[in-house]
């Protein structure tokens, strides 16, 4: 694939997460937000160098400290006007982000132990999903204040929930990843009592999900202990299509290259980005499965 060359780097306290605002959701332009291990939310944006220097560097634009506790996940609303932060005492915080400034709307106790995931729901965004250590994966309706709980699974999740990501293609699915080692599929219908409708064994703590940015059935998974995963999801059935493990460290970090071109999109979005903990390690690697049939 290539060399990897680093032509910019910020020194921060501990991150947790960091995400892109949705592409033409902002009126500032793109910002990354990123929670820190000392409460702090932050946004960046990326700016050209001014002084001739090759590539661009991150202009830190705001930082908000929004807890005592640690922020250990975030998601952006589609508007980008809003980001939905997890806390380490279990809370949830949804914080507008407005002309570049950050002010906390609610927060509120959802969970008894640390929550490790929280997202807003793409097409219906006044609902957000939580998920903890607690095992239990929640949605909740911001459009009462505070927030009323839309409703809360306890049994399906076998230990702590660490990813929740809403289909993008369709309005009706949920994925779920798990301590337990599994990536389960929801339909979210009926919202007060969402159906597991099926789940699949990836063999490690499945700690983060992403969907394809072309392929409407395809997700990558990091799954902790065993390395990564490309799983194909269509209705009820769902299969590994190809796995990698050439990481000698818990696998954490993954997502797909976004490609703005459809017609070179296929191959040039199947480009996969991953990354481990102790080793900090950072590959770029393509599948060797076709996985465009």
């Amino acid at each position: 694939m290539g060399c990897l060359d680093l032509f910019h780097r910020v020194d921060t306290v501990g991150i947790f997460d960091i995400k892109w605002s949705p592409v033409g959701g902002s009126n500032v332009g793109s910002l990354l937000a990123q929670a820190d291990a000392d409460g702090f939310l932050r946004t960046y944006s990326l700016e050209d160098s001014s002084d001739g220097a090759e590539g661009s560097f991150l202009k830190e634009i705001n930082g908000v400290k929004i807890s005592s506790s640690m922020c250990l996940c975030l998601d952006w609303n589609p508007s980008a006007t809003s980001i939905t932060v997890g806390l380490s005492d279990g809370s949830v915080s949804i914080v507008s982000v407005l002309e570049s400034q950050i002010e906390i709307q609610q927060q509120w106790k959802g969970h008894d132990f640390e929550l490790w995931a929280t997202s807003f729901d793409i097409h219906q965004p006044q609902l957000v999903y939580s998920g903890s250590d607690d095992c239990k994966f929640s949605c909740w309706d911001l459009r009462d204040s505070p927030s009323k709980l839309a409703f809360q699974n306890i049994k399906a999740h076998k230990m702590g929930v660490c990813c929740i990501v809403k289909s993008p293609s369709d309005p009706n699915t949920v994925l779920t990843g798990c301590y337990d080692e599994h990536l389960r599929v929801w339909d979210v219908r009926s919202i007060s009592k969402p159906v597991n409708e099926t789940s699949i064994c990836l063999g490690g703590g499945v700690w983060r999900i992403k969907p394809h940015p072309i392929l409407l059935d395809i997700v990558l998974a990091a799954c902790m202990h065993n390395g990564f995963a490309v799983v194909k999801i269509e209705g009820d059935n769902t299969e590994v299509i190809e796995t990698y493990s050439k990481h000698d460290s818990l696998a954490y970090g993954a997502d797909w290259q976004k490609c703005e071109s459809n017609q070179e999109g296929k191959n040039k979005s199947s480009v996969v980005a991953t990354c481990s903990f102790y080793d900090r390690l950072l590959r770029i690697w393509m599948p060797q499965s076709d996985i465009t049939t």
